[in-house]
């Protein structure tokens, strides 16, 4: 058999974060389940069958759920119950989840039945990995999870595989499920005992799109180490700033902050081969904190990325289902690893993070304000009798800038406290962990057009100030690719989308310094 030239196999081994991501995001990956997972997803299911014919009480697999807890199933209405289960959790609102995030929701249930707590069966287990590699798009609505597992989202996903449910066909128009699957040559799976719990009973929303919020903020490090350095070479051309002395890599050393060591390299290396690595007599002996204190920020920042990515790993990897599925025991076990609260708190941290990052991104853009003044009135007196041109920088980008920060500071507010107690007070505390990890979804938004905008600004005077000395390497590379985007004098919604566009291109490209840091 010729091999997928992209696949990701799911054995018994831990599962990467960004392994996760890059699968889900890219439509072209095969998903197979290897041996080793097949062998432990059936150990797993034929405990479930032995609890089963014992007859010994389980949640979810012969009770109902919730507060019906203490409720039994006869033993008739077993596989209607499965059903029924499947549609009274399939309850969701909002949005429907792009196709990038439903693969991700799918793709972290199969890693967690292949951690072999589940006790699906194993052509479940192929059934979920076919309907990612047969291109099914389930519709999956946004909301309606609290962060005690991921009922709703997942749900969907179940309503679909039993034929039910929605999804979206190639054009994005929503079909019915059972022709969804029809049309990809599968048969609607018929549940087993205790597997529609299985399958809704896991934070796969959360872990699953946080991965790809993951990604997605290992960029925003990165962007906001391009945006630093740059408004360091403005300062340097304009008010004698950009001493990079608080940058040494004495200064990181004295203190073990292993971000802010690697966002202090990550500027040192985009402004090598420049100017401002010369000792200038001129030059400030302090800038301010915006730009003296960013390492620290920015490296606090780095550090609770890769909290949530340890984070994100400990849930992907482990065994969240209720009940849990014990091989070494061989029982049925209740328990409470469907509550992420680490995984919410990280989500929670980070966008308070986000809003120091940008606090000092738009302080950094307003000190660049009074040479862009200067350049208006130059270019006035220049226009005499003549015409004013178009200037290449919308004047009052800043003002966007400043209403960024401001979401950001309001997006930072804690999400995860408000959730109330619900079935009947047995499920009388929640994680919120979906509506934190939306919320981040805000913040980031904001913080890459800050972020962007503060490079536009940044990259704009470095032009204006011609060539007469050398950016760094790094450095020049993003001038160069916004000076094609400045030329265009888009309108300013256009101009920062391009540039947020042109910026995750040139960061992502292999040749820019990326600090030496692992992501």
């Amino acid at each position: 058999m010729v091999p997928h030239p992209k696949e990701l196999v799911i054995g018994t081994a831990p599962v990467a974060a960004r392994m996760l991501a890059a699968a889900a995001s890219d439509a072209a990956f095969h998903v197979k389940l290897n041996h080793d997972a097949l062998t432990l997803i059936g150990r797993s299911r034929e405990v479930v069958e032995r609890t089963a014919a014992s007859g010994q009480r389980v949640y979810g697999l012969n009770t109902l759920l919730g507060s019906g807890r203490d409720t039994a199933v006869e033993d008739k209405s077993i596989l209607a119950y499965q059903v029924q289960v499947v549609r009274y959790h399939n309850s969701g609102v909002g949005p429907c989840l792009d196709l990038s995030e439903a693969r991700a929701v799918i793709l972290a249930r199969l890693v967690g039945f292949s951690r072999g707590g589940s006790g699906v069966r194993s052509e479940t287990a192929r059934f979920y990995a076919e309907l990612l590699n047969r291109g099914i798009h389930p519709a999956i609505p946004a909301e309606g999870s609290v962060g005690s597992s991921d009922l709703t989202q997942l749900a969907a996903v179940a309503a679909l595989a039993i034929g039910e449910g929605e999804a979206f066909d190639a054009d994005g128009t929503p079909i019915p499920g059972a022709k969804a699957l029809a049309d990809a040559g599968l048969q609607p799976l018929a549940l087993a005992a205790g597997e529609a719990l299985a399958l809704v009973s896991a934070n796969s929303y959360s872990v699953g799109v946080g991965t790809l919020a993951l990604v997605r903020l290992q960029h925003v490090a990165r962007l906001a180490d391009v945006a630093l350095a740059l408004s360091l070479e403005t300062i340097a051309r304009y008010d004698d700033g950009g001493n990079l002395s608080p940058f040494a890599p004495a200064i990181q050393a004295a203190k073990a902050v292993d971000g802010q060591r690697r966002s202090a390299e990550s500027v040192r290396q985009l402004l090598a081969g420049g100017w401002l690595e010369d000792v200038r007599p001129e030059v400030s002996v302090q800038d301010p904190l915006s730009f003296r204190a960013a390492p620290q920020t920015h490296g606090a920042f780095r550090d609770l990325v890769s909290r949530l990515e340890a984070a994100l790993e400990v849930e992907l990897n482990g065994r969240g289902d209720n009940p849990l599925v014990d091989l070494e025991s061989g029982q049925m076990v209740s328990g409470g690893n469907f509550q992420p609260m680490q995984l919410a708190l990280a989500f929670e941290s980070l966008r308070l993070a986000l809003a120091h990052v940008g606090i000092a991104s738009e302080r950094r853009i307003a000190k660049l304000y009074p040479p862009q003044r200067a350049i208006r009135a130059k270019h006035l007196t220049a226009s005499a009798g003549s015409g004013l041109a178009q200037e290449e920088l919308p004047g009052l980008l800043w003002y966007p800038a400043a209403g960024l920060v401001a979401e950001l500071k309001f997006l930072a507010a804690p999400a995860t406290l408000g959730a109330p107690t619900l079935s009947a007070d047995v499920e009388d505390h929640s994680t919120l962990a979906p509506l934190a990890l939306q919320q981040l979804g805000k913040s980031l938004d904001a913080a890459e057009k800050l972020l962007s905008i503060e490079a536009l600004t940044a990259s704009y005077l470095l032009l204006e100030a011609g060539a007469a000395q050398p950016l760094g390497k790094g450095t020049g590379a993003v001038v160069g690719r916004l000076a094609d985007v400045l030329a265009d004098r888009p309108p300013a919604p256009q101009l920062v989308e391009r540039a947020r566009r042109e910026l995750r291109d040139v960061i992502g490209a292999a040749g820019l310094p990326e600090g030496g840091n692992e992501w």
